[in-house]
C-alpha cells in the first residue's frame, strides 16, 4: 500500500523531494537491514530534522534513537532523556522564543511529547523504498502542494484540518502529534528545521496517518476529477487590457 500511495502522491502532488514513511519502533522491534544510524555510520549526532532532510533528499532510510540525537528538545519530546526542571521551566526558550520565563514555560508545555510507553527508535525513509509499514506519511512541498493534499484528505469527510504552529520543534508536530491524534497535520517548518535541516523558505509539509491511506488516495483522484489540481490551473479565457496607445492602434484597425 505504501508504494501505491507514493505513486499517487508523485502523480497528483509532484513534490520535489521523496514522500516519506515514518515509524516509531515498539520495544523489541528490530531496525531493518541497510538502515543508516547517524552516530555509528556518520560519526556525528544529528537533529531529527536533519535526518528527515537526508531521507527526503538523498533517498536514505535512517533510524534515530537517543544516542543518535543532538537536539535537546527532541530528546525530551521523544522520551530519550528525562524532562528536567531546567527544560520544563523554560530556560531553552526564554530570550530567544519568549520574552520571559512564564511565556517560555508555556511554550515548552505545548511541545507534543511521547509518554514512556510510546517512545522508541524513529525510522524514516522514502515511501517508495522502505521495507517497513509506516505509521505516518510526510510530504514536503510548497503551499499550493500542501493545499492540494489538504483537499484530498478532506474529500471523504469534509470539514477542515486543525494544526498548531509554534515556530519550533516541528519534528514533534510531524511525528508525535500526528501519531497521538491520528489526524492529518499541516506543518510549518520550524527555525531549527531551516537552520539544521536546511529546509527552504518556500517549503511547508503535510502529514497523514498511514491508516488513512486509501481514503487519501481516493481523495487525490476525486479532487482531481473535481478540478482541484497541481500545478494550479489559471483562468486564461479573458481579453487583456493594454496601454492607451496600444488600444488606439487597435481602434484604428477596427475602423479602417
Amino acid at each position: 500500500m505504501w508504494l501505491k500511495l507514493s505513486e499517487e502522491i508523485e502523480k497528483y502532488v509532484r513534490p520535489d523531494t521523496f514522500p516519506l514513511g515514518i515509524r516509531v519502533l515498539d520495544k523489541g522491534e528490530s531496525v531493518p537491514d541497510k538502515t543508516k544510524r547517524p552516530a555509528k555510520d556518520f560519526g556525528v549526532r544529528i537533529s531529527i530534522c536533519q535526518g528527515i532532510t537526508m531521507s527526503r533528499r538523498y533517498g536514505w532510510t535512517l533510524a534515530m534513537g537517543g544516542e543518535d540525537l543532538s537536539c535537546p528538545i527532541a530528546k525530551v519530546a521523544f522520551g530519550f532523556e528525562e524532562n528536567l526542571p531546567f527544560y520544563s521551566e523554560g530556560n531553552l526558550a526564554c530570550g530567544m522564543y519568549a520574552e520571559n520565563m512564564e511565556a517560555a514555560k508555556k511554550t515548552e508545555e505545548d511541545v507534543p511529547k511521547f509518554l514512556d510507553d510510546e517512545s522508541g527508535i524513529i525510522l524514516v525513509g522514502p515511501l517508495s523504498r522502505i521495507s517497513f509499514e509506516p505509521e505516518t506519511v510526510l510530504v514536503y512541498g510548497n503551499s499550493a502542494q500542501v493545499m492540494r493534499m489538504v483537499a484530498a484528505a478532506l474529500y471523504k469527510r469534509g470539514g477542515s484540518i486543525t494544526s498548531s504552529f509554534s515556530a519550533r520543534a516541528d519534528c514533534a508536530d510531524i511525528i508525535i502529534r500526528t501519531k497521538q491524534t491520528n489526524e492529518p497535520q499541516v506543518i510549518l517548518p520550524c527555525y531549527g528545521d531551516r537552520v539544521f535541516g536546511q529546509t527552504h523558505d518556500h517549503e511547508m509539509a503535510f502529514t497523514l496517518p498511514f491508516n488513512r491511506s486509501q481514503e487519501f488516495i481516493d481523495g487525490l483522484s476525486g479532487t482531481q476529477k473535481g478540478g482541484v489540481r497541481y500545478p494550479i490551473p489559471t483562468f486564461l479565457q479573458y481579453q487583456a487590457k493594454f496601454p492607451p496607445s496600444y488600444e488606439k492602434l487597435n481602434q484604428m484597425w477596427n475602423h479602417s
